[in-house]
């Protein structure tokens, strides 16, 4: 088996936007998972409302389309059915910082043994581009046409803050640091969260005066670097990940 054979190909090309980054961590999350020994017998893809939801129909693994903001609990309660089964979840900022937020908070302080990988990409992207809870402050969006008033969410803070974490941060552009931050996030026993910085083009990038995805991706090389070896916390614009069991 290899990681096409993780794909519902048939049903490509996909619904979302050109130049749109899910597709980037459906296909590192596939090879990662190829790499891992993991298929339908010993895994499951859940996905929450929203853009990045879409993805777990893509993959040929059992999965669940769940109600906006409700991904974490349905995924550790399918962890507590079935202890073997390695659970993925991936999902947007909007679902699971915003809306389920509260489920993020809790699910990680019980250290649920689930994979929970985020596409940040920093706005409401499916309802049309609304600030969401990751947006950097100051950016106008169409709902915030004067900029954002408050600082983004840090997530690696919320981490670290419910005593044991695994915390990783990578972006699209970073294809097979992705991966291992994937493959790494996967293996760790407990709560693991990857956050990766991904493109919406069409609601957001182009009101930031991007012309296209790749300028985008540009920009993401251009900003984040590899954190120094055992660093402890991840600065603004560093790439690594950050552990405590």
């Amino acid at each position: 088996m290899t990681y096409r054979d993780l794909l519902k190909l048939e049903l490509f090309p996909t619904t979302w936007c050109p130049g749109c980054g899910i597709g980037h961590i459906m296909i590192q999350l596939a090879m990662a998972m190829e790499e891992l020994g993991l298929n339908y017998t010993n895994s499951t893809v859940i996905g929450g409302i929203g853009c990045t939801g879409r993805l777990s129909s893509y993959m040929k693994v059992d999965g669940i389309y769940t109600l906006h903001g409700r991904t974490l609990p349905v995924a550790e309660a399918v962890k507590l059915v079935n202890p073997d089964l390695k659970v993925i979840v991936v999902s947007g900022d909007g679902d699971l910082a915003s809306i389920g937020g509260n489920h993020l908070l809790h699910v990680a302080r019980r250290n649920a043994d689930i994979t929970v990988i985020l596409n940040n990409n920093e706005v409401y992207g499916l309802t049309g581009g609304q600030a969401g809870p990751t947006t950097p402050q100051g950016v106008a969006t169409i709902s915030s046409p004067a900029g954002v008033s408050y600082a983004p969410l840090n997530l690696q803070t919320l981490m670290k803050a419910c005593g044991k974490y695994s915390y990783a941060k990578t972006t699209v552009y970073h294809q097979v640091h992705l991966r291992q931050c994937i493959k790494e996030a996967i293996t760790w026993p407990g709560f693991a969260f990857v956050d990766v910085t991904s493109q919406c083009i069409e609601n957001y990038g182009r009101r930031l005066g991007y012309n296209k995805a790749y300028d985008m991706m540009l920009q993401y090389r251009a900003t984040y670097k590899r954190a120094p070896q055992g660093a402890e916390t991840l600065g603004p614009g560093e790439i690594g990940i950050v552990r405590k069991g």
